[in-house]
C-alpha cells in the first residue's frame, strides 16, 4: 500500500504561540477520499499545508510519497485548492484562461502551450461539465460553478493528490451536494486521492470513505458511519 500522506509524531507551533497540533498520526494511502472536519481554529489548514509542506513541524515528520514533504520537489502531482481562494475574483478572466493557468506547473513558464496542454485543459474544463462556459469571465458565474472552475484549474495539472479547503465556504447547499457528487466522480474515474477539509462535512458525509475530526489533534479516525452522534456537528468538537 503506497501512502500519498504519511504525519509521523507531528506536532507544530507557530513562534511564540501555544501549540496547534500535537501527537499527530495519520496515513493516507493513495486512491482515498478522505473528509478533514473538525471547528474552526482547530488546525485543520496547518495540517495540510504541513502534509503539503507549506510548513514544517515544530517536531515529528510530515511525508509526501515517502519523502519530506517541505524538501518535496515534484509539485505538479499537487492539486491544491487554497482557503477563500473562490473570493475576490473580479478581474476579467475566463474559465479558460484560469483553468490555463493550472497547467502552467507542468508546461513551465516559458515554454508556449502546446497541443498536448491544451488538450489538457479542454479535458479539465469538459470533466467538471463547464465546456459551454469556457470564455464566460469567472465573476459572472454562480459559487457553485466558480467551485467547478477552480477544480479544473487543480485538474489541468493533472495531480496526484487533491487538496480543497474549505471549498463550499459560502455557497448554498444544493451547489455544495453537486459539488460533492463531482468530486465523487472524479475521484471514481481517476483515481485521484482527495483531501476535503471542511469545518462541516455533510455535503461529502455519504462520498468520502473515512473521516478525519482534527481539533488540536485528532479526536477521530475512520467511516462516517462509525461516528458518535455527539460529534456530528464537528463545531462543537473538543480535543
Amino acid at each position: 500500500m503506497q501512502l500519498a500522506v504519511a504525519l509521523r509524531d507531528l506536532s507544530f507551533s507557530y513562534p511564540g504561540g501555544p501549540p496547534v497540533l500535537e501527537g499527530i498520526d495519520l496515513d493516507i494511502p493513495m486512491g482515498e477520499f478522505v473528509g478533514i472536519a473538525g471547528p474552526n481554529g482547530g488546525g485543520k489548514t496547518t495540517l495540510i499545508r504541513l502534509a503539503l509542506g507549506l510548513e514544517k513541524p515544530t517536531k515529528g515528520e510530515a511525508l509526501l510519497w515517502g519523502q519530506p514533504a517541505d524538501q518535496f520537489e515534484d509539485r505538479v502531482r499537487l492539486g491544491y485548492l487554497a482557503q477563500r481562494a473562490l473570493l475576490g475574483i473580479e478581474a476579467p478572466v475566463t474559465v479558460r484562461e484560469l483553468v490555463s493557468a493550472g497547467r502552467v506547473p507542468r508546461s513551465g513558464l516559458v515554454r508556449p502551450f502546446s497541443a498536448v496542454d491544451r488538450a489538457a485543459v479542454g479535458e479539465a474544463i469538459e470533466r467538471v461539465g463547464l465546456q459551454q462556459r469556457a470564455d464566460t469571465p469567472i465573476h459572472r458565474l454562480s459559487g457553485g460553478l466558480r467551485q467547478r472552475a477552480h477544480i479544473a484549474k487543480a485538474l489541468a495539472g493533472e495531480p496526484d493528490l487533491i487538496v480543497l479547503d474549505e471549498p463550499t465556504a459560502g455557497v448554498d447547499v444544493e451547489a455544495q451536494g453537486a459539488f460533492a457528487a463531482l468530486l465523487e466522480e472524479l475521484h471514481v474515474e481517476l483515481g485521484a486521492t482527495i483531501l476535503y477539509v471542511s469545518h462541516e462535512f455533510g455535503a461529502v458525509e455519504q462520498f468520502v470513505e473515512r473521516l478525519v475530526l482534527v481539533a488540536g489533534g485528532i479526536v477521530f479516525d475512520g467511516p462516517p458511519s462509525a461516528l458518535p452522534g455527539h460529534w456530528h456537528d464537528p463545531s462543537h468538537v473538543h480535543p
